[in-house]
C-alpha cells in the first residue's frame, strides 16, 4: 500500500476572492462545486479533482505558512503560461532542473504559498 496522487491541500486565507481570483486567472484552473460547510470558503478543481480547499475568513500571516513549503502542479504549454503571467503583472521565478528536460516556474498565492508548475519536455535550457 503506498500513496497513489495528491488528494488535495488547504489554505487558510483572510482573502477568499483574491485567491479564488489567482486560481483562475493564473493558473487556469476552476472554482467548483463544495459542500455546505458551515464556514465560507471554496473548491477549486483541476480538472474533475478538487485538488485545493480555501478556507476563508481566516486571517493569517502571508509570511508564515507553517509547514506547508510549496505544491506541485503539472503543466503544459510554457511559453503560453508565462505570457499569461506576464499580461497579469505576476511575479515568478523559473528554473530549469539539472540533468533533466523539465522546466520550473514558481509563483506565490495571495496567501504566500508557493505554487510550483513542472512543465516536462519543455526546458529551455
Amino acid at each position: 500500500m503506498g500513496l497513489m496522487k495528491l488528494e488535495h491541500y488547504t489554505v487558510k486565507t483572510g482573502d477568499l476572492a483574491g485567491t479564488i481570483s489567482f486560481y483562475e486567472n493564473v493558473l487556469g484552473m476552476k472554482d467548483g462545486e463544495r459542500p455546505p460547510f458551515p464556514f465560507p470558503g471554496a473548491w477549486i478543481y483541476c480538472g474533475d479533482t478538487a485538488v485545493v480547499h480555501l478556507i476563508g475568513d481566516a486571517p493569517t500571516d502571508a509570511d508564515d505558512t507553517g509547514a506547508l513549503d510549496h505544491i506541485a502542479f503539472q503543466g503544459q504549454g510554457l511559453s503560453d503560461f508565462l505570457a499569461n503571467l506576464d499580461a497579469r503583472d505576476v511575479d515568478y521565478r523559473e528554473r530549469d532542473v539539472p540533468a533533466t528536460n523539465l522546466h520550473q516556474v514558481f509563483v506565490e498565492d495571495p496567501n504566500g504559498v508557493t505554487i510550483e508548475i513542472n512543465f516536462r519536455g519543455e526546458a529551455t535550457g
